[in-house]
């Protein structure tokens, strides 16, 4: 019994290897660590007010098309829920409430996708049946896609 095992890991149905977080994921991973860091290092009204301040920040670090999607995104919740509190998330925009997550924007870049996103926790009330959508593709966002957003939000709060 003296030889290693090798691990399948997550190897793809057709015999890929797992090789590891790409770059983007180990940046937001680090990200995440600061964020944590940061929050415990402030008080609780302090780290509210920072908080905010800390969103707007890395929404005005975005590139144009997520920066304007972002802002636009932060304006449709608090107008929707001023209830959730802004945070950061693994390096993005994300609302909270009792410091939990409730939804949150992914920028295109961040990943270098081809499209934004709008994602739901399972804190979210948006149960529908046995099956709902979690997440949006954001690649523009027009006075619809608003109202709809709105709607989302005031329903995974209510």
């Amino acid at each position: 019994m003296g030889g290693t095992r090798k691990s399948t890991g997550n190897a793809g149905a057709a015999g890929e290897e797992f090789g590891g977080f790409t770059d983007e994921e180990r940046s937001a991973m680090k990200e995440r660590a600061r964020e944590l860091k940061a929050s415990a290092r402030r008080g609780s009204r302090a780290a509210k007010a920072d908080a905010e301040g800390d969103v707007l920040a890395k929404i005005a670090e975005m590139e144009e098309k997520d920066r304007l999607l972002a802002e636009r995104l932060h304006a449709v919740v608090k107008a929707n829920a001023p209830d959730l509190s802004p945070k950061l998330w693994y390096g993005m925009p994300a609302y909270a409430r009792n410091g939990k997550v409730v939804c949150f924007f992914q920028g295109a870049q961040k990943f270098k996708t081809r499209y934004a996103t709008l994602g739901f926790s399972d804190q979210a009330n948006l149960d529908e049946g046995t099956m709902w959508p979690a997440s949006f593709a954001l690649t523009d966002m027009t006075a619809a896609d608003e109202e709809r957003i709105g709607a989302l939000i005031r329903r995974a709060v209510g």
